[in-house]
């Protein structure tokens, strides 16, 4: 098909189109070296099916706007078989006459797909173009009140321009293309699309269906080279960057599990991210992984609630500061601006609740949560900045062992229950340790519920003991509010106690997802290696067992709250729903409940704080939610849920019963 001097022109194009590209792919590629740490290649195999599943199915994008995710699916498909359509073009320009699979049905096939992907390419992106820049959707802007990068919004909407444009006249072309050579050869029922537009060129001569060809494969391939090396600087990188997101991250016990530091190591001089290039390798990876597409802005409770957070923003404002400093830093130059600056203000940061939505929704993989926590630990650790309520919660923590400040009398719940609750000293054969946690010892309305939880061990006849004053905070509160040096502290005392008592050969339960979390998540990084299970999956064990008798004669509804960390960073929404059937109560289900559930408002050391200025209180964002259910309870399984939303049902003149769902077992066994 190509004249000599032209194969000659374009292999001179594909040259310097892989020299460009060999230049910006390198940069990006030292960017990401910059980070902490490094990308994790281990278990390849795994980590290739982990990151070919995310590409297969779009990264779950269909649980949240299921008609952009369609459309999203044929441009993506369709860009990928394009691989194939474009080497089959270069070999037809250099091989006249060439036909791929010629009079076969493998052949037919091909331009059947390729037709038809061609089609549905077009229609995608000018559905995503005519929702930006017509219809301006507003789940693709910004309240006023987050922080941007100058280059932010104008940048977004000149890249999504630029990538739209290319890939409407990459595809377009290429279709057009077929159709002058269906029209040349006289029809091709596998190319309905092609044999529709050849339809316009009946009558013209031979010479101009070929100059039409070869204009459309020049224009088509042309743009293709145009933009390989525009890649890295593209958010189209996203093709990608997302699958190799999800094939590098860390494989953690839970979705929000934080990395353990090392305060023995004397050469860390840095804790926490102040700037961009202390972030981790994956949290860089993250910025060019990112889609703009702001799901998780509309899952964040904060955000949801007018808060300053943005997790979208902070990714977006990200991808702007590597765009416009990419040569410098790839160079190895110093990062001239901290994160604070740019990237995300310091309101946001403390007003992230650390529920891990940002991070279960992101179709890349994106994890902006731990962005925020690591900038946390730079605030608090580096220079002494934090919220001054924390202060108190720190001092607790520091001198009393937890966060409000109490004396060391970790047993006062338990006196008024008709049996006596054991120490491990007064009872070093148990099968159980009940960790009580701070709230069940010292908050009134936790301290309920850990008299229900002992209630329904001691009527099953599990063998169970407490730590008693031997118990301290699991460090959550210090870790989650950046103060990671007095988590570690906190936690090697706590796996000193636990490791003496023995508890690495037993169960553990509790009452508190928190401490689920962080004992059986995060303490094994630092020796403690311990089954911890919550108390609804302890009692839903003990009622298949038949340990457990219900009278199940509650003729209520209830609908059920999933805390942040039983449910998204733990896995678990069955145990709680399976004890509240066996009750007899009737479940209504939230709109948002288990991995999509709302935040109750406490989480990330929320609780020890006052709220950050927005629209409404989450708590009574959620609690709107549980009473327009028309249910008569609210069970809860977390004491921060039970605080907050509580607080929020007394707001409302107290419609509903809050209740933990050891408490309604207590009513029925």
């Amino acid at each position: 098909m190509l004249t000599s001097v032209e194969k000659i022109l374009f292999a001179v194009a594909v040259l310097a189109s892989l020299g460009a590209s060999w230049v910006t792919f390198g940069r990006m590629i030292r960017i990401v070296l910059r980070g902490r740490g490094k990308l994790h290649w281990d278990l390849l195999p795994l980590r290739l099916r982990t990151g070919l599943g995310a590409l297969v199915s779009q990264g779950g994008m269909i649980r949240q706007r299921p008609a952009a995710f369609c459309f999203h699916f044929f441009i993506t498909w369709g860009f990928i078989y394009y691989g194939l359509v474009n080497l089959v073009d270069v070999l037809a320009g250099y091989s006249p006459g060439f036909r791929f699979l010629e009079n076969s049905v493998p052949g037919d096939v091909f331009r059947l797909l390729a037709d038809l992907l061609s089609f549905a390419v077009l229609v995608g992106v000018g559905f995503f173009l005519v929702r930006r820049f017509v219809f301006r959707e507003s789940s693709l802007s910004y309240r006023e009140n987050v922080l941007l990068h100058p280059e932010a919004l104008s940048g977004i909407s000149r890249d999504s321009l630029l990538v739209g444009s290319f890939i409407l006249g990459h595809v377009g072309f290429r279709l057009l293309g077929a159709s002058f050579l269906v029209a040349m050869e006289g029809g091709d029922v596998w190319q309905p699309f092609a044999g529709g537009l050849a339809v316009l060129w009946e009558g013209q001569s031979e010479a101009f269906l070929t100059v039409g060809r070869h204009v459309s494969w020049w224009v088509s391939l042309g743009l293709i080279l145009l933009f390989i090396p525009y890649f890295p600087s593209s958010k189209h990188a996203h093709l990608f960057m997302g699958p190799v997101n999800w094939m590098t991250r860390p494989r953690r016990r839970a979705l929000g599990a934080l990395d353990a530091v090392d305060f023995e190591d004397d050469s860390i001089e840095q804790f926490g991210s102040a700037r961009l290039t202390d972030l981790s390798q994956t949290q860089i990876v993250d910025a060019f992984s990112c889609i703009m597409c702001n799901r998780c802005q509309d899952v964040c409770p904060a955000y949801v609630t007018g808060k300053s957070l943005s997790p979208a923003a902070l990714e977006v404002n990200k991808r702007a500061y590597l765009k416009e400093n990419m040569k410098a830093l790839a160079e190895g130059e110093e990062d001239r601006l901290v994160l604070l600056e740019y990237a995300i203000s310091e309101e946001a940061v403390w007003a992230c609740l650390s529920c891990g939505a940002c991070v279960e929704v992101c179709p890349v993989g994106n994890e902006p949560m731990f962005d925020i926590l690591d900038i946390r630990q730079n605030q608090v650790l580096m220079n002494s900045r934090f919220p001054s309520e924390l202060r108190g919660a720190f001092t607790g923590l520091e001198r009393q062992a937890n966060p409000w400040q109490m004396a060391d009398d970790r047993l006062g719940w338990a006196t008024s229950l008709d049996f006596e609750v054991l120490t491990v000293e007064q009872n070093p054969d148990f099968e159980v340790l009940y960790w009580v946690g701070c709230a069940g010892a010292f908050d009134p309305g936790a301290q309920k519920v850990a008299r229900a939880i002992a209630t329904v061990l001691h009527k099953a006849g599990v063998n169970f003991a407490v730590l008693g004053n031997n118990e301290a905070c699991t460090g959550d509160l210090a870790r989650r509010s950046g103060n990671e040096y007095l988590f570690f502290e906190m936690a090697r005392a706590n796996i000193e106690t636990l490791n003496a008592a023995g508890v690495d050969q037993k169960k553990v339960v509790t009452g508190c997802p928190h401490c689920k979390h962080t004992l059986g998540s995060e303490y094994p990084d630092l020796g403690g290696d311990y089954k911890v299970l919550h108390h609804t999956q302890l009692i839903s064990e003990l009622i298949a067992n038949g340990k457990i008798i219900l009278k199940g004669n509650l003729e209520k509804e209830v609908t059920f709250h999933d805390p942040c960390y039983l449910g998204r960073h733990s896995g678990e929404y069955d145990a709680p729903r399976e004890a509240l059937a066996q009750t007899g109560l009737v479940l209504q289900e939230m709109d948002r409940h288990k991995n999509n559930s709302f935040c109750c408002g406490g989480g990330g050391a929320q609780m020890w704080k006052e709220e950050e200025k927005g629209d409404q209180a989450v708590n009574a964002n959620r609690f709107a939610e549980a009473r327009a259910t028309g249910a008569d309870v609210l069970a809860v399984g977390c004491p921060f849920c039970a605080r907050m939303l509580n607080d929020a049902n007394t707001q409302a003149g107290t419609p509903m019963e809050v209740k933990d769902v050891a408490e309604v077992l207590v009513e029925v066994m």
